[in-house]
């Protein structure tokens, strides 16, 4: 599947995450590496990440799954702002450990960053955060076009 290098063969799609993907959701999602600078707690059980997908997945406004011919290896989504922000929309990711470094991450952002905007009409910012140690989700997003803007310290709580 994966080419040489930092490189990788095959087609990057997005597509909503089924129910039927629980073993694929499972490799990231009990992933401590994957899971450590997001903002949902690693998932410990099948029947956790189910629930996860049923309740917080699927409901979700703009969640996709990050497919490698077909195959879901990752998620991406978008969360509207509400009230005087909702012209804001911020946007996550998470990739199986095995994909780090091959732009399939920079791939997936783009994607999402030349569509929502028409498909959320009031969108007129899409914004992301990465924990100032994720080097690496700095560099997606630099790829993909986002600029940083500013450091935020003491911003939000994760995980306590």
């Amino acid at each position: 599947m994966e080419g040489g290098g930092n490189e990788f063969t095959g087609e990057i799609t997005l597509r909503p995450l089924y129910v039927s993907d629980i073993d694929d959701f499972m490799v990231w999602a009990t992933d401590d590496e994957v899971a450590f600078f997001c903002k949902w707690d690693v998932c410990t059980s099948k029947e956790d990440a189910l629930n996860f997908i049923k309740n917080k997945i699927i409901p979700h406004p703009w969640f996709r799954a990050i497919c490698l011919n077909g195959k879901p290896i990752g998620a991406i989504s978008v969360t509207r702002f509400s009230g005087y922000d909702e012209c804001r929309g911020e946007l996550g990711y998470a990739l199986a450990h095995k994909y780090w470094g091959k732009g399939i991450a920079t791939k997936a952002v783009k994607l999402v960053a030349n569509t929502i905007f028409s498909e959320w009409p009031h969108l007129e910012r899409l914004e992301a955060l990465a924990a100032v140690e994720n080097v690496g989700s700095q560099r997606v997003l630099e790829k993909a076009g986002f600029r940083r803007e500013r450091i935020l310290r003491k911003y939000m709580v994760s995980r306590g």
